[in-house]
């Protein structure tokens, strides 16, 4: 009888420990593909037919990049599950050209994180960013669109304290920021979003190696000339000017006598100007890209794996040198005390502190007013 009583124990014991086995690998599993959605992963993975809200009804996919290869280092776990548990969804609308749209989606990144909400981007943003960089946030489909009551919510080019508790579920950020003021905090998360896709890079690498030749120890230094509708826009609109022949001579001045081996690597949507007006006799400045603003994005993976950066004005530029890190020279005060476009723009939120100006000359302006 105890044998039998010993042989029924032993079972109903055996039962309880395989349940109580397979419920802990049940909750460790989940918490496993948590942490794993926690980190990034350098593999695409499309999560198909998610409903995350009822204003989602229509929306059949939602593709979601994820980088599983290294964690967030400025995010805690668990403020990681608040945004991802949060209500309603952010995103931004994409406006202007591949500079800007960086800007919209590192500012997007940033205040969302900062307000905890989930950040997502429509289609036409992540077409022009995806062809070179390896995102993470994920995509809306086009419907929704019109499906969300989305809120706009319109922000200047450079953050304010109000930013940090935007109140709302499914805010749609309108404008054209692209200040460092809103993302520098998180520099490296930002570097990870804008990273290049390896055949990009051997693509960029390509060109560099045909150009150094036999060459030891060259220092690239990538020059964007932002010329295009900024000729007639900035005198006539904005009561500035462009970068110069003297500018750019200072510019590069600077960076042959800081470094040795230099070689300049010029893109421009005016490069038949630069043609003219870059002195090209010393034999270490070469043109690259095609100047299509249309499809910018070889132009801006050239500068951006280069060293240093000499940069005019605009957000091409700047995010070139942003990603290149190194020294970067900028052009400044490039418009008159009273132009309007002051009103929208601030030097000290555009530029970096450590970045070096050097002064645009108002001559021509300053003529034209005394002729007027």
């Amino acid at each position: 009888m105890n044998s039998c009583h010993a042989a029924l124990f032993s079972g109903k014991q055996l039962c309880f420990l395989t349940l109580l086995f397979l419920s802990t690998l049940s909750l460790l599993t989940m918490y496993m593909f948590d942490h794993m959605r926690y980190c990034e992963e350098n593999n695409k993975v499309t999560l198909f037919g998610q409903n995350f809200s009822k204003y989602l009804a229509n929306v059949t996919t939602l593709q979601i990049t994820t980088n599983l290869s290294n964690c967030l280092k400025n995010e805690d776990y668990e403020s990681f599950k608040a945004i991802r548990s949060s209500k309603g969804m952010w995103t931004i609308t994409p406006s202007g050209r591949f500079g800007n749209l960086m800007g919209q989606y590192a500012t997007l990144f940033a205040l969302a994180r900062l307000n905890k909400k989930q950040a997502y981007i429509f289609p036409n943003m992540a077409n022009s960013l995806s062809q070179v960089f390896k995102l993470t946030l994920p995509m809306l489909h086009q419907e929704a669109k019109t499906q969300i009551p989305w809120q706009n919510y319109h922000i200047a080019d450079w953050m304010d304290e109000k930013y940090k508790n935007i109140l709302g579920d499914y805010i749609k950020l309108t404008g054209y920021p692209s200040s460092w003021t809103f993302y520098h905090h998180i520099r490296e998360e930002i570097l990870r979003e804008f990273s290049f896709h390896e055949y990009v890079t051997e693509k960029v690498n390509f060109y560099l190696t045909k150009i150094t030749a036999q060459r030891q120890n060259v220092t690239f230094v990538g020059v964007h000339v932002r010329r295009g509708d900024y000729v007639h826009v900035m005198p006539k609109i904005w009561k500035g000017v462009l970068a110069d022949r003297n500018y750019l001579e200072k510019a590069m001045a600077y960076f042959r006598n800081k470094y040795k081996e230099v070689i300049f690597i010029v893109t421009s949507n005016g490069l038949d100007w630069c043609h003219k007006n870059i002195n090209t006799s010393n034999g270490d400045v070469f043109f690259l890209g095609d100047g299509n603003e249309a499809k910018p994005q070889t132009d801006f993976a050239i500068l951006a794996h280069c060293n240093h950066t000499i940069m005019t004005i605009g957000t091409f530029g700047f995010w070139a040198a942003y990603l290149a890190g190194g020294d970067v020279i900028y052009l400044t005060n490039f418009t008159l005390p009273d132009s309007p476009f002051l009103k929208v723009f601030k030097y000290k939120a555009a530029f970096l502190p450590e970045w070096i100006g050097i002064a645009a000359d108002l001559s021509p302006l300053l003529n034209q007013s005394l002729n007027v």
